[in-house]
């Protein structure tokens, strides 16, 4: 064994360029696979941590403009939303709603607090809109049915809404101006996954305050039952068939209304994060195999240069299975030290990556997301691919080496 190993060296220091070169190649696949598969888990990792906080259950229904002509009634036509359509969701579909509510709006509304003000959207809102939105209350109460029924001025405020109207102050049970309505702030809330938060007051005030009628913007409920993307295809299909025949509009309409169900949202994400999954192991697996081809070139090479070496140690006895020995040796301690170097140096640049920007959050003013979290690989799939590497690797020294034993002693020592 001893002098296997001096042999390898011996042959490994007479073409330190061609080896180095090889080993580069080597080392750069396993590296590469690493840090690829590092910047993919990255991104899913994200989507992953800004979904767990969703409500995977919910839909929300939001009028639109009909495309199709419907028993005499031209295209074209808007869609709107009332009390009757929620109502509709409530009792036709009780098999699968366990609660409805709706969301009524009005932008652009100032807010002020002594010297401080804002700008920003309101919403009328049911008890259940925490239900429906993950959204967490920090301080405070929730809106509630007594709140609606006496249509109570009360607003709730986002976190971020509240450090500006309120940067010294407790906020709640203050007062906050509204273009002229007071409202009490009875509760505080955070929102990860909400580009723009609203103050949030009872539906009832704002459908008074604002004079909205039984209009509403969009209808929002919880479901139960739906567990796979078939079943919740065939549910969006009947509930565009029931609204179609109280609002008037072909049930094969798709912009009549629009169906944000936030399950089969997700499922098409966890696709796409599979496709991208995907997509970086085959890039980072010919990556790999530019490394094999060169371990392969360097030993057919080698076999080539030492022929007339290969045909004396014939001459002398040497028996085929030493000579495929050697070479196959020599093709797994390239492939293998040089594929720990790039494993080591893929790990360290993924644990440098978690470091540096383990949790990229991108700022957009009143709410953050998160864009790139936990960018590692797990050890075991670092060894598992190292491992494919030296397995490759021999299959890579084999058949250099099975050509090196067919070569008759004589052929041999001709060859220069």
């Amino acid at each position: 064994m001893l002098d296997l190993i001096q042999e390898i060296y011996a042959t490994i220091m007479r073409n330190k360029l061609r080896t180095a070169l090889t080993g580069f190649s080597v080392a750069w696949g396993i590296f590469m696979l690493i840090v690829l598969l590092g910047a993919g888990n990255g991104l899913i990792h994200a989507f992953e941590n800004s979904s767990k906080d969703m409500k995977m259950n919910s839909v929300k229904i939001y009028p639109g403009w009909t495309s199709k002509p419907y028993k005499g009634l031209k295209e074209g036509r808007k869609i709107s939303l009332n009390e009757k359509d929620r109502k509709l969701t409530e009792r036709s579909f009780s098999d699968h709603v366990i609660s409805t509510g709706a969301t009524v709006s009005k932008s652009d509304v100032v807010l002020t607090y002594e010297k401080e003000f804002l700008t920003i959207n309101t919403d009328g809102v049911f008890p259940s809109y925490p239900e429906l939105e993950a959204i967490k209350l920090k301080k405070g109460r929730f809106i509630n049915e007594r709140d609606m029924q006496e249509k109570r001025k009360v607003m709730v405020l986002h976190e971020k809404s509240a450090r500006i109207l309120f940067p010294q102050a407790e906020p709640i049970g203050k007062y906050v101006n509204a273009q002229g309505v007071a409202y009490q702030i009875i509760g505080i809330y955070t929102d990860k996954n909400s580009f723009s938060p609203s103050a949030l007051v009872p539906f009832t005030t704002l459908q008074l305050v604002y004079s909205k009628g039984d209009s509403i913007d969009d209808i929002g409920f919880t479901t139960k039952g739906l567990t796979d993307m078939a079943t919740n295809e065939q549910f969006e299909k009947d509930y565009r068939k029931a609204l179609g025949e109280q609002k008037f509009f072909d049930a094969e309409d798709d912009g009549a209304i629009w169906i944000w169900n936030r399950f089969t949202q997700y499922l098409q994400q966890q696709q796409a994060n599979g496709i991208l999954h995907t997509v970086i192991w085959v890039i980072g697996i010919f990556t790999l195999l530019s490394g094999i081809v060169g371990v392969s070139n360097i030993m057919l090479i080698t076999v080539r240069e030492r022929t007339h070496e290969f045909g004396i140690r014939k001459a002398l006895g040497a028996k085929p299975s030493s000579i495929l020995w050697l070479i196959i040796s020599e093709s797994v301690v390239i492939t293998t030290f040089f594929g720990y170097i790039g494993m080591v140096a893929g790990i360290a640049t993924t644990e440098y990556m978690n470091v540096i920007a383990g949790k990229q959050t991108m700022d957009i003013g009143v709410a953050s997301i998160t864009v790139f979290e936990n960018p590692t690989v797990d050890i075991s799939i670092a060894i598992q691919a190292t491992l494919t590497l030296i397995i490759a690797g021999t299959l890579a020294g084999l058949f250099p080496a099975r050509k090196a034993v067919k070569i008759r002693p004589i052929e041999a020592l001709r060859a220069d």
